[in-house]
């Protein structure tokens, strides 16, 4: 009866580098072998020259990821590379996504971002590295985080990776219409807060948390960094958040929405008149 709940909840957890894999996952990962340019870039055999691209932009990543969150890596991270759909299949529940944080902490990279979103390798290496930074002190998506901080953070840190398809208008004009993140809400380990929870798609959601993450960081980057300092000495984000502000996120970043619709473009504005074409 538990596994049977434990696959209900996991089957249940939609989200990008959120999602959780399925149980096949924490088995050991097979048939990767390490790049020899750089043994932290693990290689599906007959991918090198993907591998060889991961690894040109590792280290990149990994100082925007360590800079971002104020603390190096607890252990060197290891990225793991599929170059083909079957072997991301094999170990990502969703495989539809482009880079997964899998149980255990591993960061796999789909062949994606080897073929149509080639051009999101750099940006996406850093969200998920985000990620695997975090999960390395605190555990797995621990639910002391709500997920709104976690991925906009990471999309934070990877300067709009993993937030890419939306647009700062589109999360002004959500707030705008009134769906917008709820910063009082409180997840649980088995009812995590993600984007439809706050009536907006998983595009717009990403970007707002950005925003919202950023704004924080903004206003006083001094307590931004000891409170992100606390929540990775495993302090509930909540009492750590109320230390350092004293006050909640929903009443610190109240200024945030008050602000927020102003900046909006509202729908049913008339399109801006542009110039004809010039003739030939």
């Amino acid at each position: 009866m538990k596994a049977v709940l434990l696959l209900t909840l996991l089957l249940a957890l939609p989200g990008c580098a959120l999602t959780v894999s399925h149980p096949r996952a924490l088995t050991p990962l097979e048939n990767f072998a390490p790049l020899a340019a750089d043994g932290r870039v693990w290689v599906e055999p007959g991918f090198e020259a993907y591998g060889a691209r991961v690894a040109a932009a590792l280290p990149a990543a990994i100082a925007k990821v360590e800079a971002a969150h104020y603390l190096p890596f607890a252990r060197p991270p290891r990225v793991y590379v599929c170059g083909s759909d079957e072997c991301f299949k094999r170990y990502v529940l969703t495989p539809k996504l482009s880079a997964a944080v899998i149980p255990d902490n591993r960061l796999i990279l789909s062949p994606n971002l080897d073929g149509r979103e080639k051009h999101r390798l750099p940006a996406l290496l850093t969200h998920e590295l985000a990620h695997l930074h975090l999960g390395q002190r605190i555990g797995h998506y621990h639910s002391t985080l709500p997920v709104w901080f976690h991925e906009g953070w990471a999309s934070l840190t990877a300067d709009g990776g993993g937030a890419e398809y939306s647009s700062d208008d589109k999360a002004f004009e959500a707030i705008r219409r009134g769906r917008r993140i709820d910063l009082g809400l409180r997840d649980t380990p088995d009812r995590r807060h993600r984007a439809s929870a706050f009536g907006l798609d998983i595009h717009v959601f990403y970007r707002q948390a950005m925003l919202l993450v950023g704004w924080l960081k903004a206003q006083d980057e001094a307590r931004f960094r000891e409170l992100v300092l606390a929540v990775q000495d495993n302090t509930d984000f909540g009492i750590a958040f109320s230390s350092v502000y004293g006050e909640s996120p929903a009443s610190r970043l109240a200024g945030f929405f008050d602000g927020a619709p102003n900046l909006a473009v509202a729908s049913d504005d008339p399109p801006p008149t542009l110039a004809a074409p010039a003739r030939p």
